[in-house]
């Protein structure tokens, strides 16, 4: 598959002039969106070091590591404060992505244990591991839309009050307030050198996603019949590529000092926050669907609406959502489509990253 000829070709210049040879450390680097943002930053010339566990086989990073230009892939638990701090002392990066974490609602109701010491202590250990880096100037880190305290048909602004219902949004509670306590305390005096945000996006859907107990991975890999737990459930739907590019504007002008330390909402429009019915009705459109089966008795309690404002990010980022939900559907059923067909899924990444650039 040829790579398209870039239209906007001065916008990726300027993206490839300031990310050549930057060092980053990303933290989940095997999982979806950290696979993805490996891809994109090989684009733009980035030194990439990752730390994170063994990725699963069928994996988005798994069929693509090998193509992957990475310094250094480094697998490790986030909970290993001794091999991360040492491992971030010999990297020493500019940039630092912290996107390691226990990223699944049900499985928090499952394994509470392993989904605080992932998202909370990891967190921790991150941060404690920042303390003496010199070359470091800019630190994003993921949390979740679910942050905040449940309000029946609310939009959230990024100044909302926190909440939190089930263990895994109280865990993404938990990592935005060390973020805030560490700024006010062991970076208060760097943070004139170093920038550390929390970025809150919304539900992703791209190809490549292998996810256990996600509703589009099950969309895509359901044989015989596919189980919905909350088909009423309103939710922020987001193409993979619009989170991807805020985080990697955030990161650059926490560098550049074009802003400061904050907490960012990064979600879609809100035309593409819609039901979970719709979304697979959409699906619907580009795939033969099993049939399906409504689990009504669901054994936890999830949001049935969540709508965060954009706002703020598209005043001061100049970022803006460029791909409506069909759109980014279709381009993730193409994803699949043509994964079927080539032996290398990068290609695919690449090319996908490409028009987004071009638009």
């Amino acid at each position: 598959m040829p790579l398209e000829k870039p239209k906007n070709e001065m916008k990726i210049i300027k993206l490839k002039n300031f990310w050549k040879n930057k060092k980053v450390f990303i933290t989940g680097h095997t999982g979806f969106k950290g696979a993805w943002l490996c891809i994109f930053l090989n684009l733009l010339g980035a030194k990439i070091y990752g730390f994170s566990l063994k990725e699963e086989s069928n994996s988005l990073f798994h069929i693509v590591k090998k193509k992957l230009k990475l310094k250094n892939n480094i697998y490790g638990n986030i909970g290993d404060y001794k091999k991360l701090n040492n491992i971030l002392k010999k990297v020493n990066p500019h940039i630092v992505f912290h996107f390691a974490a226990q990223s699944i609602v049900q499985e928090g109701y499952s394994n509470s244990r392993n989904t605080f010491e992932t998202n909370i202590n990891g967190t921790n250990n991150l941060l404690h591991s920042l303390g003496g880096l010199s070359n470091l100037k800019s630190v994003v880190i993921a949390t979740s839309d679910k942050v905040y305290k449940e309000s029946s048909k609310k939009i959230f602004n990024e100044n909302d009050e926190l909440g939190g219902y089930d263990p895994y949004s109280l865990s993404k509670v938990c990592k935005e307030l060390i973020v805030k306590g560490f700024k006010n305390s062991f970076f208060a005096k760097r943070l004139k050198k170093v920038n550390i945000s929390t970025v809150r996006a919304g539900n992703i859907i791209g190809g490549g996603d292998q996810g256990k107990n996600r509703l589009i991975p099950d969309i895509i890999n359901s044989k015989k019949t596919l189980r919905i737990r909350n088909p009423k459930s309103i939710r922020p739907w987001q193409y993979i590529l619009d989170a991807l590019y805020g985080y990697i504007l955030i990161a650059e002008k926490q560098y550049l000092k074009k802003i400061k330390s904050s907490s960012w909402n990064l979600g879609p429009d809100k035309i593409n926050i819609i039901s979970v019915n719709k979304i697979i009705k959409i699906f619907s459109l580009h795939l033969k669907l099993p049939k399906i089966k409504y689990d009504r008795r669901s054994s936890f309690k999830e949001s049935k609406y969540l709508i965060i404002n954009n706002k703020k990010a598209k005043k001061e980022l100049n970022w803006k959502p460029k791909i409506n939900i069909e759109l980014a559907v279709k381009k993730t059923v193409q994803w699949h489509a043509k994964r079927k067909k080539l032996d290398n899924p990068k290609k695919i990444c690449e090319f996908q990253i490409l028009e987004y650039l071009n638009l």
